[in-house]
């Protein structure tokens, strides 16, 4: 008796061996199958990047005067090891660039910087030395055949981003300049809504929101009506203080708003050759701005501006059969760093797939 429970007891017992030795190799090959899955993805993921393009970025301007916008644009790129071209002034000189250099490998990430401002428009160029880009003169320029055809190195996946104060508003142009870069494959246009800053005192790239306050040049009120002025305009932010900010001309701490200024010129013209009437003359500011409040199709292009009529310091003179008007308005831009609503004080990263901080087309 006490043998067979023995027996018995060793074969239960080599069973259990049995089982636990399937189970440790079904383990065994479950962390093999698993270990073998990620080695496949990073094989993939290795393979992506060696296929991917580097980013490459193209400086589009140069700095005037005491600005450092593209130089700090120039030093924050090659600090991130991106390949950075330089003196590509045009959207043909970039096309034509990318045209050389197009490999069976499409293109990555493209930035191009070049600066702006919501009322004159982008500093780039159409073609060489033609119409700075517009909406208008983009379209012109296409229709017209004047740019040269993007041939390869596009696919859905290139991002071609616009480092463009307020160029993410500019749905037309956008729409526009996603046009110019497609060729068979379409590309991801992007820009912010907001200004870009290069070359900050706490941070090397980061957003601004703007805010906007104008009045004719040479003839300011002064900081204390504008500060009103400004205030009533945006009663919804609250947490600026006008007056500070408009007398303030840097972001001494984190967050800190402070005041950019800059003009806005504008040239109007009425050709009286073949008309009855005879050409106007004024006497003061009011008769001119009358005279452009009830005019059609100067008041259209008052209206792309967004800037009131009265807010500019009008002059005229007469050539020949025209009557030309010119316009100068001053801009003070009070700028609002975006930073993060908790924890630490710091800036809001400037990333290009956030689409509450991008606009994508």
């Amino acid at each position: 008796m006490k043998q067979h429970i023995l027996k018995v007891g060793i074969v239960m017992g080599l069973l259990l061996l049995i089982g636990t030795f399937t189970s440790c190799d079904k383990t065994r090959k479950s962390n093999t199958q698993e270990l073998g899955n990620i080695a496949k993805k990073e094989e993939t993921v290795n393979k992506i990047n060696l296929n991917s393009r580097k980013p490459i970025v193209f400086i589009a301007g140069y700095d005037k005067s005491d600005s450092k916008f593209y130089d700090s644009a120039r030093a924050y790129f090659k600090d991130k090891k991106y390949r950075v071209i330089n003196e590509e002034y045009s959207l043909e000189e970039i096309i034509t660039w990318m045209n050389k250099n197009a490999t069976e490998n499409p293109y990555g990430d493209i930035h191009i910087v070049n600066y702006s401002t919501p009322f004159k428009g982008m500093h780039l160029e159409t073609v060489v030395n033609g119409e700075k880009i517009t909406t208008e003169s983009l379209q012109k320029s296409i229709s017209k055949g004047n740019l040269p055809t993007l041939k390869k190195g596009i696919n859905i996946n290139t991002k071609i981003v616009f480092h463009s104060n307020g160029l993410g508003k500019n749905e037309a142009l956008l729409n526009s300049l996603k046009q110019a870069f497609s060729t068979d494959e379409v590309p991801q246009v992007v820009a912010s809504p907001y200004f870009n800053i290069f070359g900050g005192e706490f941070t090397n790239h980061y957003l601004a929101a703007p805010y906007y306050v104008f009045y004719p040049t040479a003839n300011s009120p002064g900081k204390v009506d504008l500060s009103k002025e400004i205030a009533k305009k945006y009663p919804k932010e609250r947490d600026i203080d006008w007056f500070a900010a408009l007398t303030n001309e840097r972001e001494r701490y984190i967050g800190e708003p402070y005041t950019k200024q800059f003009s806005v010129p504008v040239s109007l013209e009425v050709d009286y050759l073949h008309s009855d009437e005879e050409i106007p003359t004024f006497v003061m500011q009011e008769e001119l701005m009358d005279f452009i409040a009830n005019d059609e199709d100067l008041m259209k292009k008052m209206n792309k501006l967004n800037i009131p009529v009265e807010k500019f310091r009008w002059t005229y003179k007469i050539k020949d059969s025209k009557l030309l008007i010119k316009g100068k308005t001053s801009v003070l831009c009070v700028l609002k760093p975006l930073t993060k609503p908790f924890g630490d004080l710091e800036h809001i990263k400037p990333d290009t797939n956030n689409k509450r901080l991008y606009a994508m087309k």
